[in-house]
């Protein structure tokens, strides 16, 4: 009876352990990883040595590239850097003078007075567009 009882306890504690080892093949785990697909990968280009483009060495005294600031890479990216300027604008800024230095802080000021360019201007710019089929002139207004 001994005997007996000592093949059921191992049957017994051999069947436990294989649930439990088997148990942990069908959960996931570290055998369960996503693999790459083997067909999407592609060979790498070889490295190609770029063209020269005729660069030239800077000039004595300029600032190297590097050496700008942020805000002057800034300007030059938005306004296209320090253009010469055409003969319309040097003449629009030769008869505009040179402005006041405190221009920017007096014209916020609320005691600034300022011109109404009356209602038939304020009726111009709130205007709807259209096709200026119906547009007419009227003489003196």
């Amino acid at each position: 009876m001994r005997i007996a009882t000592s093949i059921r306890a191992r049957a017994l504690l051999l069947a436990t352990a294989s649930a439990v080892l088997l148990s942990a093949c069908g959960g996931g785990g570290v055998f369960n990883r996503e693999r790459p697909d083997e067909f999407a990968v592609q060979r790498q280009t070889p490295l190609v040595v770029p063209p020269d483009f005729a660069l030239t060495p800077p000039r004595e005294g300029e600032p190297r590239p590097a050496d700008r600031t942020l805000q002057e890479e800034t300007l030059d990216a938005l306004f296209g850097g320090s253009a010469p300027r055409s003969a319309a604008e040097r003449d629009a800024i030769s008869q505009a003078g040179t402005a006041a230095p405190g221009i920017r802080s007096s014209v916020g000021d609320t005691g600034t007075h300022t011109v109404s360019k009356g209602r038939l201007t304020r009726d111009i710019l709130m205007a709807s567009e259209g096709d200026g089929a119906a547009a007419r002139t009227s003489a003196g207004s």
